[in-house]
């Protein structure tokens, strides 16, 4: 009697949401599958929730790799033609929006100025691609792009120092013509992988994720799928580059990665990180608390799946071989905090204010996908039940969350 009344209170719930319960079940395998890159991107505009308010982590790792950024710049053979003909073709692939892309932009291309400056006492011009998929939010991108050319103190327009032209399109995939690129460069978004692996969508394989949204911790066959398709997608994205970039140009990458020792079920290292992590234990608890609200079924819940994964730089390395063409100059793993001490404390003292902040930051690179899975309404009462989450357990405030990332610079030979 009681599990009847139950199962009628959950029918009761999912009628009354009718047309969201209907998205989930008509619409959701649109994207699930190779229809991953019509919905994931990072969350558009400038608001609380937006990616451009939310990508602290990602500035801190491009910060850390800046010097290595710096060098592979400087080991570059100048390419050398006629003064009144040489344009270089630089681009960001998988550039999302905010600032960081239009720092590493003008970081890449003053460093590149100098030189010619410096060593060729000549100055070429400059195209700037910003590349990222069509769902990419490209009009807050060239908003930002045309605010940075005003001088704001003297409220006069600077001459902006680059050519900027907007492609969308999987990086996945060839985005150039031959020869067309001398600098390339792809932060903080390679380790989103072009689909989900069709095993782990189907619930009658092994690999089926049950009551999990990622990877971390999870079965073998699940890992295994994950690490095949992060293989598959990173030695796509190097021999379209490997076509695209002239020899003597330079590939410089920046991914979510993990240490060498650490096995690929282990995605975070330490037992900090992957209990503090966005995608791990407060994740999985909000899809649950979903599910026993009778606001989802299990299936629902079991069919998403977050499309990231980390790689070793032994994994980085047997792509770069298996693709040849690129001589790698550096690469190494790094560690970076997700936020600094004093805004740890700040959050101590205040944990509402953290539950809302790590909130925002699942929203900000989750919330397309989410809304594709389940629609907007129940996708915002996701985040909801993972604030309510983060905010309650005061013991993440006592964690620190690392980050591990992989950077490579690579000459194309």
């Amino acid at each position: 009697m009681g599990s009847s009344s139950s199962m009628t209170l959950s029918t009761l719930k999912r009628e009354a949401l009718k047309p969201e319960y209907k998205h989930i079940k008509n619409e959701g395998q649109t994207w699930r599958g190779g229809g991953l890159h019509r919905v994931l991107c990072m969350q558009g505009g400038d608001d609380d929730a937006s990616y451009a308010k939310n990508s602290d982590a990602p500035a801190s790792a491009i910060n850390l790799s800046k010097p290595l950024l710096l060098n592979a710049i400087k080991s570059m053979t100048l390419f050398r033609t006629k003064e009144d003909s040489l344009s270089l073709a630089i681009a960001d692939l998988g550039c999302a929006t905010g600032c960081n892309t239009l720092a590493t932009m003008d970081t890449v291309i003053d460093s590149l100025r100098r030189r010619y400056i410096e060593e060729c006492d000549f100055e070429p011009e400059f195209e700037a691609f910003f590349s990222d998929l069509p769902s990419n939010d490209f009009n807050s991108l060239f908003r930002s792009i045309a605010a940075t050319a005003i001088d704001t103190a003297a409220f006069e327009m600077k001459e902006r120092r680059f050519y900027a032209a907007g492609v969308p399109g999987s990086f996945y995939h060839r985005l150039f013509p031959k020869g067309k690129l001398h600098f390339a460069v792809c932060l903080n978004a390679l380790h989103w992988l072009s689909q989900i692996p069709a095993e782990v969508l189907d619930k009658k394989s092994a690999a089926w994720n049950k009551g999990r949204a990622w990877i971390d911790g999870g079965r073998e066959e699940v890992v295994e799928a994950y690490a095949r398709q992060s293989m598959e997608d990173l030695e796509n994205f190097l021999r379209c580059r490997k076509e695209e970039i002239v020899k003597g140009g330079m590939l410089f990458m920046l991914m979510g990665g993990r240490q060498e020792s650490q096995p690929p079920g282990n995605q975070l290292g330490d037992a900090d990180s992957r209990a503090k992590h966005p995608f791990t234990t407060s994740m999985d608890q909000a899809w649950q608390d979903l599910l026993n609200e009778g606001l989802i079924d299990e299936e629902t819940r079991d069919g998403f799946n977050i499309p990231a994964y980390m790689r070793s730089v032994e994994e980085v390395e047997r792509a770069i071989e298996r693709c040849g063409g690129f001589e790698v100059q550096k690469i190494e793993y790094q560690k970076i905090v997700e936020h600094s001490m004093d805004k740890q404390e700040e959050w101590i003292k205040d944990p509402v204010s953290y539950g809302r902040a790590k909130a925002n930051l699942v929203r900000a690179t989750l919330r397309p996908i989410a809304e594709a899975h389940l629609g907007p309404y129940l996708s915002e009462q996701l985040f909801k039940r993972f604030e309510m989450r983060v905010s309650s357990d005061f013991s993440l405030l006592q964690k620190t969350c690392f980050y591990g990332v992989i950077v490579v610079s690579a000459l194309r030979k």
